[in-house]
């Protein structure tokens, strides 16, 4: 994986006020830590880091004062309306070290007909050196059929990767298509307990006025003998 530099300012302001003069000037709040290290408040330029984030697992090189920093993406807050970033959690790495992350599982090819794909993990967590992280992994479900599943333990990693996930962990599994019925049976269900009244079809309503007009028949058929009878 490659490396992106990026500049790298200390932060002396702190709190909800200083964390908004930062981002008003175009830079990103962030702590650096790890390694037994004494937490680090530093900002990043805002657009250089949005780049460099767009690339799962990204390894930054920073330029601190003069010094250089290997450092993963921890954990990463945005403005849930602007997709801004808010916040970075970035931890120390060191080159030939083995660190645990997650990459992303994308499915490929395509399933057998009438059969519906079910994709349990998107993510798997795997063990490489921290200069060799994968981005992704890529997983067959070519001809996948009814029954028949994908484990953690079937995928075929990039060499230099371990599998943290348990192995018997279901990444894929073909489930068999609802019909028609069942799935208009679901959506009634979701909407009864929704309370949403629904409008019936036509057909329905065509239906409901069969069945009132039988049973109106059948009430008048019964009532013939006692009218008789009061006739005579």
């Amino acid at each position: 994986m490659a490396e992106i530099r990026i500049a790298a300012e200390s932060r002396t302001e702190f709190g909800k006020g200083g964390a908004r003069r930062t981002r008003r000037a175009g830079n990103v709040p962030a702590v650096v830590y790890g390694h037994g290290r004494q937490p680090v408040h530093i900002s990043l330029p805002s657009h250089e880091l949005m780049r460099a984030l767009r690339t799962p697992n990204i390894l930054l090189s920073l330029d601190l004062g003069g010094q250089s920093e290997l450092v993963l993406p921890k954990a990463v807050q945005r403005d849930p309306i602007k997709g801004l970033l808010e916040h970075v959690d970035l931890v120390l790495v060191r080159r030939g070290e083995k660190v645990t992350v997650e990459i992303a599982v994308t499915l490929i090819g395509e399933a057998a007909p009438e059969t519906l794909v079910d994709q349990q993990l998107m993510t798997v967590s795997v063990e490489a050196e921290a200069t060799h992280i994968p981005t992704g992994v890529e997983v067959s479900i070519d001809g996948l059929t009814v029954g028949h599943h994908v484990t953690a333990g079937d995928i075929t990693l990039p060499a230099g990767s371990s599998l943290i996930t348990e192995s018997d962990h279901v990444v894929v599994q073909g489930l068999a298509a609802p019909t028609a019925e069942q799935v208009d049976a679901e959506l009634a269900e979701a909407e009864a307990d929704a309370g949403i009244e629904r409008e019936p079809t036509d057909e329905e309503q065509a239906a409901q006025a069969a069945t009132e007009d039988g049973d109106s028949d059948d009430a008048g058929g019964a009532n013939a003998p006692a009218a008789a009878a009061a006739d005579s």
